[in-house]
């Protein structure tokens, strides 16, 4: 419509892509870790705010409880995360949507393609990221919900990796599915990286 709109990203610096064809370019995403979703936050009350002013204490409050919940998640991953092994930190995905969570969070990330760009998985790229994971012995390897999981099942078969389960990024699952709010979508994330990762520990 023609209301009044918002760059929930605005003040913050994205991260940019580093491999194939998209290099250079700003990946999306930053959503998907909860130290960087803070930051949407905060641009929700101030145009709230804004539009609203009488209604201003009102979306403060409300900000800082959402925020709370997203610490708590914050902590959950990291407790999660610190008794992994370096070696075995390495996030794998279909798609490279997880650069901003690999960062915060200290994992490397490796996947079979860039961002939507599905129809690019090459032998080249399915072999690299088959030596990748064997050479690091990573024990779980993942995929997004809204694509097919096959190229990454045939990684896990080839490495003796388990396929750790689906994650939700662009979209949201069904109302009594496991995603159907972002911070149910990224608790249900966490969840699978330290049960895959960590070999359901914590």
């Amino acid at each position: 419509g023609d209301g009044p709109s918002v760059a929930l990203t605005e003040g913050s610096r994205p991260l940019l892509i580093q491999a194939d064809a998209y290099a250079g370019r700003p990946t999306p995403h930053a959503w998907m870790s909860p130290q960087r979703t803070e930051h949407y936050v905060d641009q929700l009350v101030k145009a709230f705010s804004s539009l609203d002013p009488d209604g201003a204490q009102t979306y403060r409050a409300n900000g800082e409880a959402y925020k709370l919940k997203l610490r708590q998640l914050d902590g959950e991953l990291r407790q999660a995360l610190d008794s992994l092994p370096k070696q075995q930190r390495l996030l794998v995905t279909c798609e490279g949507a997880f650069s901003y969570l690999a960062r915060d969070y200290g994992l490397d990330e490796a996947y079979l393609w860039p961002v939507n760009a599905e129809s690019e998985i090459t032998p080249r790229r399915m072999a690299r990221l088959i030596d990748l994971v064997r050479e690091r012995q990573v024990p779980a390897v993942f995929c997004e919900s809204t694509v097919s999981d096959a190229a990454q099942r045939q990684v896990a078969e080839a490495t003796g990796a388990r396929f750790g389960g689906t994650f939700y990024v662009d979209s949201l699952s069904s109302a009594d599915g496991p995603a159907s709010t972002l911070l149910d979508l990224q608790r249900h994330n966490v969840k699978l990286i330290r049960d895959g990762l960590a070999g359901g520990k914590g």
